[in-house]
């Protein structure tokens, strides 16, 4: 995007180290009006009015529930997150939450708390200690729904547990697979993984899809016993049927970090305050990583981790780029072209990449298109948004 100067409006305290990213090109408050991007932690951004400015919003983390992701296709709005920046914090509180689960820690120090002044406290100890006394993760199967940047580590990490791991993720990529070790079986059916696993833990995003897929119909394919870690959505689980299986002992344990009402009290739950990411490691990389996906797509109009769009990104050589945003049809970029061709312009890259129903089209030429051009860009039926960009 040709810009003097590129606004960005920040919602929630942004780590230091991210805003220090943004060079002086870049102006960026919590007060900015008629902003470019917004760079967002865990505000509520359904209910604002964006400015005709907005091109992209960047999340410093990984869910995007916070985000009105239809309305921003629609308008042509980027929405990016920051896979992976979270990932090792949250793979720490998982493993934390499996020894939490088999071995009672939680009661065992809820009871040592309680004996301040109790002179018999070394002899009470040893007939205590028998009441939490839990059970090793080795040699227990644990199932790894979802093989992204945080499942994959908590896969491979638990084998370290020597624990026999399932993995489930029907959309693993390729470079997620060269990273999983070939020491975790690779569930093709998730009913599979149910029936094997004495602990659970689920790693996909909440959507349409899979919000409450950890039910009734799906506790009934699993062990009795099973204790479940939910560590990604509350919302991927039904409280009413977890509370269910709860008090009929089909669920042992449920170890959540997104404790509901309902849930929170019950003496098989182990409930934690969201602290998943809540590090300050994790709120540095998360800041850096949207930050840097923001520069990206302001300055060269590089689509990088976006929720909603696309992502294609090239480096920039020549001295111009056109980039559009448009409907995923037939011969879209042959009108295109056609357009580019008035100017006896040299298309020296293109790159289309598409996602759904949108594409995203990226040319680099030798000399800048006229503002003529770009309005014919515009015009054409399925254009949702153009952008100019110069080396």
């Amino acid at each position: 995007m040709v810009n003097s100067m590129y606004k960005v409006k920040l919602y929630n305290n942004i780590a230091k180290i991210g805003l220090d990213q943004f060079t002086n090109e870049f102006e960026v408050s919590e007060t900015m009006e008629n902003e470019d991007a917004i760079v967002v932690r865990s505000a509520n951004l359904h209910d604002i009015q964006y400015p005709e400015t907005l091109k992209c919003i960047a999340r410093a983390g990984a869910g995007v529930n916070n985000i009105d992701l239809a309305a921003c296709t629609e308008r042509g709005i980027a929405v990016f997150n920051t896979p992976g920046a979270n990932s090792n914090a949250v793979k720490e509180l998982v493993i934390a939450g499996l020894l939490l689960a088999s071995r009672d820690i939680y009661g065992g120090i809820a009871w040592a708390k309680g004996q301040a002044g109790n002179e018999n406290l070394a002899k009470d100890m040893e007939k205590q200690k028998k009441k939490y006394a839990g059970h090793e993760l080795g040699g227990k199967a644990l199932g790894v729904i979802g093989l992204g940047a945080i499942g994959i580590q908590v896969a491979n990490l638990a084998l370290n547990f020597n624990m026999d791991v399932f993995g489930y993720d029907p959309f693993l990529s390729i470079d997620a697979a060269w990273q999983l070790s070939k020491n975790v079986h690779h569930e093709n059916e998730i009913d599979g993984l149910y029936r094997e696993s004495d602990f659970i833990t689920i790693h996909v995003p909440q959507n349409d899809a899979t919000k409450g897929m950890l039910n009734k119909d799906a506790f009934a394919k699993m062990k009795d016993g099973v204790t479940i870690l939910n560590f990604a959505r509350g919302g991927l689980v039904n409280d009413e049927d977890m509370l269910e299986a709860l008090n009929s002992g089909k669920v042992g344990c449920y170890v959540t970090d997104f404790p509901s009402p309902m849930l929170a009290d019950h003496p098989h739950v182990i409930p934690m305050p969201h602290l998943g990411a809540s590090t300050a490691e994790s709120e540095e990389n998360c800041a850096v990583k949207a930050a840097q996906e923001t520069m990206e797509y302001l300055k060269y109009g590089n689509i990088i981790n976006s929720v909603n769009l696309p992502n294609n990104a090239s480096r920039l050589t020549s001295p111009f780029r056109i980039c559009v945003l448009h409907k995923n049809v037939p011969k879209m970029i042959a009108k295109i072209t056609d357009c580019i061709a008035v100017d006896n312009a040299n298309i020296e890259n293109l790159s289309n990449k598409s996602r759904g129903e949108i594409a995203y089209t990226m040319l680099d030429m030798d000399q800048e298109a006229s503002a003529q051009t770009i309005e014919a860009i515009k015009k054409i039926e399925g254009v949702i948004r153009v952008e100019t960009y110069k080396n």
